[in-house]
C-alpha cells in the first residue's frame, strides 16, 4: 500500500487523482489524505480551497494506525498550516526504523511557472518535512527557488543538485523537464553519485500532472520493494510512456487540452 497526502484536482489528470490512478497502475493500493480542492483543467488553476489543517493531520494518522504502508508521497500541501501539520503526523510513524519510504514532490510551482505556495510555508518545508524525506523531487523552477540559482543547462543542473542534496541530508531527483532539446533528462543524486535517466521528449503537448505521476510512480516502486534507483527508472519509463499515450480533446472554446494515460504502465 502507498499512501499520497496532495490536493484534488477536478480534471483528474494531476494531484490525488493522477496520483491513485498510477499506484493503481502499478500494482499498489492507494490510500489518500485530501490537503486541498482544486477546481482546474490543464493549463488553468481557478480556485484553491485548503482542507483544515487538523483534518490533514487525522486523515494522516487514521491511515497509519489501520494500514500497513509501505510508501509515502506528498504533492500540493497548500499552505504552512498543512506543510506543518503533515510533518507532525509523517514524524509519528516515520521515527520507526522500519518506517516507509518518503517522496517529497514539493508542489510550489506549477509546469507553467504559476508559484502555488508562499514563503512561510516554503520554509516549514526545508525545516521540517524535508528532513524526513527519502527522495525530494523539484522541477528545475522549484529547485532555482531553492538553490537561489538560474539553471538553464545540465551542467547547472549538476551543480545545483549538488547543493540540494548536501543542504538537505537527502536524495534529489532534478527533473529536467523545462530545459531545451529533444532529451528529457532528469538526475538523481544520491550517495554521493550522480545517475542520469533520459528518454526522449514529446513534443506539442500540454502536459498536466507529469511531476505528480512521476513521484506517486517512484512511491509506488520503493512500495513494492525496489532500490530508490529501480524505482525512479521506472517511474521514469512509465511517465514517458503515458506522455506518449495521451489523451487529447477540446474545450468547449476548442482549445486542445491533453493528459496523461495512466494505463500506459510498463512490465511490473
Amino acid at each position: 500500500m502507498a499512501l499520497t497526502i496532495a490536493g484534488s484536482d477536478s480534471s483528474a489528470g494531476a494531484g490525488i487523482q493522477a496520483d491513485l490512478k498510477t499506484f493503481s497502475a502499478l500494482g499498489v493500493y492507494g490510500l489518500s489524505a485530501v490537503t486541498c480542492i482544486v477546481a482546474e483543467i490543464p493549463g488553468k488553476v481557478s480556485t484553491i480551497e485548503p482542507v483544515r489543517a487538523e483534518v490533514v493531520r487525522d486523515q494522516i494518522e487514521v491511515l497509519a494506525d489501520n494500514f500497513p504502508i509501505a510508501a509515502i508521497k506528498t504533492g500540493l500541501l497548500c499552505s504552512a498550516e498543512i506543510v506543518a501539520a503533515t510533518a507532525k503526523a509523517i514524524s509519528g510513524f516515520r521515527k520507526n526504523p522500519a518506517s516507509p519510504p518518503l517522496v517529497v514532490d514539493p508542489v510550489i510551482a506549477a509546469t507553467t511557472g504559476k508559484l502555488l505556495l508562499h514563503d512561510d510555508a516554503i520554509e516549514i518545508y526545508e525545516k521540517q518535512l524535508f528532513p524526513r524525506a527519502t527522495l525530494i523531487t523539484p522541477n528545475l523552477i522549484e529547485a532555482e527557488r531553492f538553490s537561489g540559482e538560474r539553471i538553464l543547462d545540465i551542467k547547472a543542473m549538476r551543480r545545483a543538485g549538488q547543493q540540494l542534496a548536501k543542504r538537505f541530508g537527502t536524495a534529489i531527483l532534478l527533473k529536467g523537464g523545462h530545459l531545451p532539446g529533444n532529451r528529457a533528462i532528469d538526475l538523481l543524486f544520491v550517495n554521493d553519485e550522480v545517475i542520469e535517466f533520459e528518454s526522449a521528449f514529446v513534443r506539442d503537448i500540454a502536459t498536466h500532472g507529469t511531476g505528480c505521476s512521476y513521484s506517486a510512480a517512484i512511491a509506488a516502486g520503493l512500495a513494492r520493494g525496489l532500490s530508490l534507483t529501480d524505482a525512479v527508472d521506472r517511474a521514469k519509463k512509465f511517465v514517458t510512456n503515458a506522455i506518449a499515450r495521451h489523451f487529447r480533446w477540446k474545450s468547449k472554446s476548442g482549445e486542445k487540452l491533453d493528459a496523461l494515460n495512466h494505463s500506459a504502465g510498463v512490465e511490473m
